[in-house]
């Protein structure tokens, strides 16, 4: 019974210790993403263009974005930038190279969002004389919101798994206390576990809502 307990008593243990990582984890996730939501709307605007250049520039740097690895992002601008040109702290550098690449991911959803809206709509907002931004503002931006919604839930989970990398640049989240667990537990893996259910339960709201406004969209669809 004793050989049972012990280890879950340790994860407890490991548990409570990581908790205080995880206000550092949110803050970086919420973040990036709110800076990736805000960058994402001239980048799907310049993807939207009828101008070839706007629409080359947007496209080259959502592919770049997407293209390199988080961590190397964090790398260039911590130890790149952040060294020669501008001072950040390791939070800042996690925050800014996190929030463009979400830039990237959110405005392609964005961009899917525009596409499930039928033409018809911008054809009725001409004709009743709305201009172009009004169009946009009044009609098009609320529906792209309400269809883009649950892939946005959805990128914000796999946004918060993937802000783990912080870690590397010194940012003080759960996984470099995870590291530090397992380094003075001698490399257990109980860390490891109780890291997997604090992300779980993380998770597990944002899933929820990501499922609530799915089906809510699929219903109002329906009608």
């Amino acid at each position: 019974m004793t050989e049972i307990l012990t280890p879950l008593m340790n994860i407890g243990q490991y548990f409570i210790a990581l908790l205080k990582g995880v206000p550092i984890s949110l803050a970086v996730t919420v973040s990036a993403f709110l800076v990736g939501a805000i960058l994402g709307i001239p980048l799907v605007l310049m993807r939207r263009s009828q101008y070839w250049l706007p629409r080359t520039l947007a496209r080259v740097y959502i592919d770049v974005i997407r293209g390199i690895p988080p961590v190397v992002w964090l790398f260039i601008i911590f130890f790149g930038v952040g060294s020669s040109i501008i001072a950040f702290t390791p939070t800042q550098a996690a925050i800014l190279g996190m929030g463009m690449i979400s830039a990237g991911y959110l405005a392609e959803i964005y961009r899917g969002g525009f596409l499930a809206i039928p033409p018809g709509q911008t054809l009725a907002s001409v004709a009743l004389g709305l201009t172009r931004i009004d169009t946009l503002r009044f009609v098009l931006a609320p529906q792209v919101l309400r269809v883009s919604l649950p892939a946005m839930a959805t990128y914000f989970i796999s946004l918060l798994k993937d802000t783990t990398v912080a870690s590397t640049i010194g940012v003080r989240d759960v996984m470099m206390l995870v590291t530090q667990q397992a380094q003075a537990a001698g490399g257990g893996f109980g860390p490891f576990i109780a890291a997997a259910v604090i992300y779980i339960l993380l998770s597990i709201p944002v899933a929820a809502f990501a499922r609530v406004m799915d089906a809510k969209l699929r219903q109002r669809v329906s009608r």
